[in-house]
């Protein structure tokens, strides 16, 4: 197997988890968020530098029938899968939050709305 690849990811998943642990520490991400991209850094990082779960994860997905040779693939689907099941939930996320944006533009509206008719009828008199 190429260990080149298992080096990269295993740069690459330290590089992000010191990323996200530095963009915790400056405010730019919250928490909550930041857990599931450690999380998934961790996995990466495990798995580059673990050659008998490496072996094992693959063949519970069935890239284990050739040997070895199908590590490097195990090793990127595993960090496909992990990024899109972060994305996903990020998506519901950003869609919670656009939904709660909508509700409140629309209360801060009819507020407006009110303070406006309440203004109409003070000047009124």
């Amino acid at each position: 197997m190429d260990d080149r690849l298992l080096n990269v990811i295993t740069i690459f998943s330290a590089l992000l988890a010191v990323v996200v642990l530095a963009a915790v520490r400056r405010s730019h991400i919250r928490v909550e968020y930041s857990v599931s991209w450690l999380a998934a850094a961790l996995v990466l990082l495990v798995l580059s530098r673990s050659q008998t779960l490496l072996s094992w994860v693959g063949g519970a997905i069935g890239f284990g029938q050739t040997g070895p040779a199908d590590a490097p693939l195990t090793l990127l689907t595993a960090a496909g899968g992990l990024f899109l099941a972060v994305l996903y939930r990020l998506s519901l996320r950003i869609s919670t939050l656009k939904d709660s944006n909508i509700a409140l533009a629309q209360r801060v509206a009819i507020l407006e709305f009110r303070l406006e008719s309440l203004d109409e009828k003070l000047t009124v008199r």
